[in-house]
C-alpha cells in the first residue's frame, strides 16, 4: 500500500471515529432520567429536565382530562404530606390504582410531572377462601347481602379492566358470576383463572365493591 492509500486509510478511519463519538454523545445527552425523591422535586431546580420518581398513588386524587390520567403520589416512606402531581398521557396499567406504587418517568413542568412512561409495582396479598361464600351463594341470598360485609371466593373471568372502567373483573363460582369493582392496586399475578379472595359488600346495582385489596387463594396457589 503507497503512502498515499494509507493517508487516505487514516482520514477515513478518524472520520468514522468521531462520527461514532457524535452518535454516543447525543445518545447519552437525551437518554437516562435522573431518579429523584418526590421531596427533590418538590424542592426545586428540576424545571424542563428528564426524571423519574416512585411514591403511592393518593387516595381520591385520580381524574381524567380526556386520554390523560392525572393523580398525585406520595413517599412510601416518610413525610407523606409530601405530594407530587403526575399527568399521564397514555393507557393505565390494569394493575393501577390508590395505594398502588407508580415509578413515573417524565419531564417537569411548572411543578407537575409530565410523564411517558409508567410502572406500577403492588405487594402480593394470600388469604384464606375459608369462611367466604361463593358467588352463587351470594346472589341465592339475594338483596338480604346487600350492603352487609362478606368475603367471597371464586376464580377471575375475562380480562382485568383499568381502574377508571365500570369494574375491575369477573369473579365466578358454582357457576354464576359477579362483576367487583375497586379502585385500588391490584396484583400483577391476579389474571384470567386467577383463585381469589374479595372481601366487600354488594351493591343494590348488582356489583360487588371490594373494600381491601383482592388478594389470591392461598390454598388454590400453593
Amino acid at each position: 500500500m503507497n503512502k498515499k492509500a494509507k493517508r487516505r486509510l487514516v482520514v477515513v478511519g478518524g472520520i468514522v471515529i468521531i462520527a461514532m463519538l457524535v452518535i454516543v454523545a447525543i445518545a447519552g445527552s437525551g437518554g437516562a432520567a435522573s431518579s429523584l425523591s418526590i421531596g427533590d422535586v418538590l424542592g426545586g431546580g428540576y424545571e424542563g429536565k428528564k426524571v423519574q420518581v416512585s411514591g403511592s398513588v393518593v387516595a381520591d386524587s385520580i381524574s381524567n382530562e380526556g386520554s390523560t390520567a392525572v393523580f398525585e403520589i406520595a413517599p412510601e416512606e416518610g413525610d407523606a404530606s409530601e405530594e407530587l402531581q403526575v399527568s399521564y398521557d397514555g393507557a393505565l396499567p390494569a394493575t393501577f390504582g390508590a395505594g398502588v406504587v407508580a415509578i413515573c418517568t417524565g419531564t417537569v413542568q411548572d411543578g407537575v410531572l409530565n410523564a411517558t412512561e409508567m410502572v406500577t409495582k403492588c405487594p402480593s396479598k394470600y388469604e384464606s377462601a375459608e369462611g367466604s361464600l361463593t358467588v352463587k351463594g351470594l346472589l341465592d341470598q339475594g338483596d338480604a347481602m346487600v350492603g352487609k360485609d362478606t368475603k367471597i371466593c371464586g376464580y377471575v373471568r375475562g380480562d382485568i379492566q383499568a381502574v377508571d372502567a365500570d369494574y375491575r373483573f369477573t369473579i365466578e363460582s358454582q357457576g354464576a358470576t359477579l362483576n367487583v369493582r375497586y379502585d385500588g392496586g391490584l396484583d400483577d399475578a391476579i389474571v384470567d383463572g386467577t383463585a381469589v379472595v374479595v372481601s366487600g359488600a354488594l351493591g343494590e346495582d348488582g356489583t360487588f365493591t371490594a373494600s381491601e385489596q383482592p388478594a389470591i387463594d392461598e390454598a388454590v396457589s400453593e
